[in-house]
C-alpha cells in the first residue's frame, strides 16, 4: 500500500514542541514504508497577517536538524508544486467553483459588523451561534473581495479515526464555514483537503484540537466527491502539571532554543517520538533507525502526554554516552565546537578531548561544559568560604587545612609518574598518612584545584590539568590561607 504523509506547518513564529512531533510521527510512517512512503512538507503560509519572515527557513532548519527529511516541498520540489499555500490560489479557486456549481457554495455579502451581532444575538439567547441559521437570502455571483462559504446539508456523521477508534456526531455542529476569504486566500478548513487531495495525501496527522470540526472536514469531502484519508488525531502535549495543554507560557522552549541550550537532536527525536507512543515495552533509547521499524498508528495513545524537562535531559544525557562509548570521543567532541568557556578557545583540540573524556558522562547539555570546564583552561578565583563551609571541611582548622596542603603539595611532588594510575595510588597513600577521610581529604584538594561545585573523579582531573597547573594552585591556595 503507497503511504503519502505530510507536515503541514503555519510560519507564523518559531517552530515548538507539539509542532515537532506533528511532524515525526508522519516522517515515521512514511519511512516505514519504504518505497511506497512519501512525506510532504507543505507551507501553510494563507494566513498572510500572522506570517513571520524567516519562520519558513527555521521549519526547514528544525527539519533537517532532527534528521527528518522529505521527499516533497520546498527545496527538494516534487510533482505537486508549489508547495507554499499562498502560491496555490488558481488551484483552490478551481475546487470552490465545483462547489459553486454544485450549489454548495455561495458568496456571503454580510458586512462583519453584522455578523457580530447574529453572535450577540444568539449569545444573549443562550443558544449556539451557527451561520447557517442566519444564511442571506439573496447572493450576488463569487468574485474576490467576497467571502465564500460552505452551503451545509447538516446531517449525521460516523468516522474512524485511527487513534480515538470509531466517533460520531450529529448535524448540531455542521455549520456554513468560510472557504475563501475576503483577501482571496483559502482558510484551513478549505485548503488542506483540496492539497490533501491534489498530493494523494492518505493519512492526514494532526492535533487532536481539530476533532471538532471533522463533521465538517467530512461534510467537504462528501460535497467534492473525494475519498477520505486516514484520519490519525494526535494526543495533546500537556503542561507539566497535566492540567491543560502545554503552551508558550508553560516554559517550554521552542526547539531552536533547545538546540542552542545543546540538547542534541538525537535526544530530542527519541523524547518527541514516545511522548505519546510506545512500542509495548519496557525500551526507552530508540535510534531513528529502530523507531521507523517500531512505530504503528495503534500504539499512539489517546490520551494526553505529559511534557517534562528534567526527561528530556535524562535523554540527552543518555544520548551524550551513547555517542561517546559507541561512536567515538572524537564524534562526540565533534558536537562541542559553539559549547566551550570562552577560556578555552587558546587551547588546542588534543587538550579539549582529554578534558571531555572525564566529564561527558556528567554532562546533562552540552552547554554544561561552560560552567562545569572552565577551571581547566584558566586558574579560577580563589574562595576561602568555599573550603570553610564545605560540609565535610567546616570542621577543621585554617592550620590543619594548610597542613594537609602541605603534605599534599609534597606527595605529589616527588611522584615521578604523573598518570591517573599513580595519582589515585598517591592519593590513596597519603590517606593512611594523613590519617583522613576520603570526604575530607579529597574535598579539600578538588575545591583548591577547580573552586567548582563540581569536578569529576580527582585522580583524572590531576592527570588533565598536568603537574605545573596542579602544583601551582595548591600552592596558590596554601599560601592564601
Amino acid at each position: 500500500m503507497k503511504i503519502v504523509t505530510r507536515f503541514a506547518p503555519s510560519p507564523t513564529g518559531y517552530i515548538h514542541i507539539g509542532n515537532v512531533r506533528s511532524a515525526i510521527y508522519p516522517y515515521l510512517l512514511a519511512r516505514q514504508a519504504g518505497e511506497n512512503g512519501i512525506m510532504i512538507l507543505r507551507i501553510e503560509d494563507t494566513d498572510r497577517a500572522r506570517h513571520v519572515e524567516g519562520a519558513t527557513e527555521l521549519i526547514e532548519d528544525t527539519l533537517e536538524w532532527l534528521g527528518l527529511n522529505w521527499d516533497e516541498g520546498p527545496i527538494v520540489g516534487g510533482p505537486h508544486r508549489p508547495y507554499f499555500q499562498s502560491e496555490r490560489q488558481e488551484i483552490y479557486h478551481r475546487w470552490a467553483r465545483k462547489l459553486i456549481e454544485s450549489g454548495r457554495a455561495y458568496a456571503d455579502p454580510t458586512p462583519p459588523e453584522q455578523i457580530e451581532a447574529y453572535r450577540k444575538e444568539c449569545s444573549a439567547k443562550k443558544i449556539p451561534f451557527l451561520y447557517r441559521n442566519f444564511r442571506p437570502k439573496d447572493t450576488p455571483e463569487w468574485q474576490p473581495g467576497i467571502p465564500l462559504r460552505f452551503k451545509a446539508e447538516p446531517r449525521p456523521y460516523t468516522w474512524h479515526d485511527e487513534v480515538m477508534g470509531d466517533l460520531s456526531a450529529g448535524p448540531e455542529i455542521q455549520d456554513d464555514i468560510i472557504l475563501i476569504k475576503r483577501d482571496g486566500y483559502p482558510t484551513y478548513n478549505f485548503a488542506h483537503i483540496v492539497d490533501d487531495a491534489e498530493m494523494g495525501v492518505t493519512h492526514v496527522m494532526r492535533g487532536a484540537e481539530y476533532l471538532s470540526s471533522t463533521p465538517n472536514y467530512l461534510a467537504l469531502y462528501d460535497a467534492l466527491g473525494l475519498e477520505r484519508p486516514k484520519l490519525v488525531s494526535l494526543p495533546h502535549i500537556l503542561a507539566p502539571q497535566g492540567n491543560k495543554k502545554l503552551g508558550k507560557r508553560d516554559g517550554a522552549k521552542s526547539v531552536t532554543e533547545y538546540r542552542d541550550d545543546g540538547i542534541l537532536s538525537e535526544a530530542m527525536l527519541n523524547y518527541l517520538a514516545c511522548l505519546g507512543w510506545n512500542d509495548g515495552t519496557e525500551q526507552e533509547i530508540y535510534t531513528k533507525d529502530e523507531l521507523i521499524q517500531r512505530f504503528s498508528l495503534d500504539h499512539i495513545q489517546s490520551s494526553g502526554a505529559r511534557y517534562d524537562e528534567t526527561k528530556l535531559l535524562w535523554y540527552n544525557g543518555q544520548w551524550l554516552r551513547r555517542i561517546y562509548d559507541e561512536q567515538g570521543p572524537e564524534a562526540l567532541y565533534a558536537r562541542t565546537t559553539r559549547f566551550w568557556p570562552e577560556s578555552a578557545s587558546s587551547y588546542d583540540d588534543a587538550y579539549k578531548l582529554k578534558v571531555l573524556s572525564i566529564i561527558y558522562d556528567r554532562l546533562k547539555t552540552l552547554s554544561d561544559l561552560r560552567v562545569m570546564t572552565d577551571y581547566f583552561f584558566a586558574d579560577p578565583v580563589i574562595d576561602l568560604d568555599m573550603l570553610t563551609n564545605n560540609k565535610f571541611l567546616k570542621k577543621l582548622s585554617e592550620s590543619t587545612i594548610e597542613e594537609l596542603l602541605k603534605q599534599t603539595i609534597q606527595k605529589l611532588t616527588d611522584l615521578k609518574d604523573w598518570q591517573a594510575d599513580s595519582l589515585q595510588q598517591a592519593l590513596n597513600e597519603l590517606l593512611l598518612e594523613t590519617g583522613r577521610k576520603p570526604a575530607e581529604l579529597f574535598s579539600l584538594i578538588r575545591i583548591a584545584l577547580s573552586f567548582a561545585p563540581f569536578s569529576p573523579a580527582l585522580n583524572l582531573t590531576l592527570e588533565v590539568l598536568g603537574r605545573d597547573t596542579s602544583l601551582s594552585r595548591l600552592n596558590a591556595v596554601a599560601r592564601s590561607i
